[in-house]
């Protein structure tokens, strides 16, 4: 049975807790797509739209290496990504949490590939899950999360620059959750950051209420929301300035890394 296309509404949190402690909380909705089961189905409603400029649309070559559908798309990137890795029984749904464009502009600081293995697409047999960062000076990176579970921690050194206020050291703790209460299904990605004196010093969250997207879902999102992606951006530059006026250390962008995807730290999370 063919898995839906969702949209979740919720916020995001990030709570700055050394060296100045810094909160702040933003409504959003973002994407849930079953990119398997919408393959080969171009969806264009005049209102979102698969590939195809619409008021809010997903393409597939913000992702991953950019490569087109002609190409194979976002499934032949991430598939050929799973198998040089190792991982060769992911041929289930890959559930995408991520960002739109609206209005023709995206930025997507971080989606989530939740990759199922094939007996099990919906009941949580995760087989690998995908964190792809993009920073805002084009850059991207994706960190790699063999045999996960919903609810339990994984871990992976931070290897690539994102905010100017956090060094390249240190490492990342990863939790997701996907539940389902009182007929409503949520989900919710928790990236916390440590330094490498395994201090915490962020704590960030995006999470929402998932439901089918629907026009009428589509009219709340565009209604509540117009400026969503471009807000995105805004709000990043200006809790930075808030940050500098702080005065928090200021950190150079190194080069990025030389591998494109890195694996979880098997010293400190679980063992794969």
């Amino acid at each position: 049975m063919k898995s839906e296309a969702l949209i979740g509404f919720g916020d995001v949190r990030h709570t700055r807790l050394r060296p100045r402690r810094h909160t702040f909380t933003y409504p959003t909705y973002f994407l849930m797509l079953p990119l398997r089961s919408l393959k080969g189905e171009p969806k264009n409603d005049a209102r979102w739209a698969i590939n195809q400029t619409g008021l809010l649309s997903f393409f597939e070559a913000d992702h991953g290496d950019g490569r087109s559908p002609a190409q194979g798309g976002v499934l032949a990137w991430l598939d050929e990504l799973l198998l040089r890795e190792g991982i060769h029984d992911a041929t289930g749904e890959v559930w995408l949490h991520t960002y739109p464009r609206v209005l023709g502009y995206s930025f997507k600081p971080v989606s989530f590939w939740y990759c199922h293995r094939a007996s099990d697409d919906q009941g949580g047999a995760l087989r690998a899950i995908v964190v792809e960062v993009n920073n805002t000076f084009g850059e991207r990176h994706c960190y790699l999360l063999n045999s996960p579970r919903y609810g339990v921690e994984q871990r992976s050194d931070k290897v690539f620059h994102v905010s100017p206020f956090n060094p390249v050291a240190g490492h990342y703790r990863f939790n997701f959750m996907r539940s389902a209460q009182t007929g409503l299904e949520r989900s919710l990605a928790r990236i916390d950051y440590y330094d490498d004196r395994d201090n915490a010093v962020l704590q960030t969250s995006v999470g929402g209420t998932l439901v089918p997207l629907t026009r009428a879902a589509l009219r709340r999102a565009l209604w509540r929301y117009p400026f969503m992606t471009l807000g995105v951006v805004l709000h990043i530059h200006s809790q930075a300035l808030r940050l500098w006026l702080k005065k928090v250390p200021f950190f150079r962008k190194p080069a990025p890394p030389d591998a494109f995807v890195s694996r979880q730290s098997l010293s400190r999370g679980n063992p794969s």
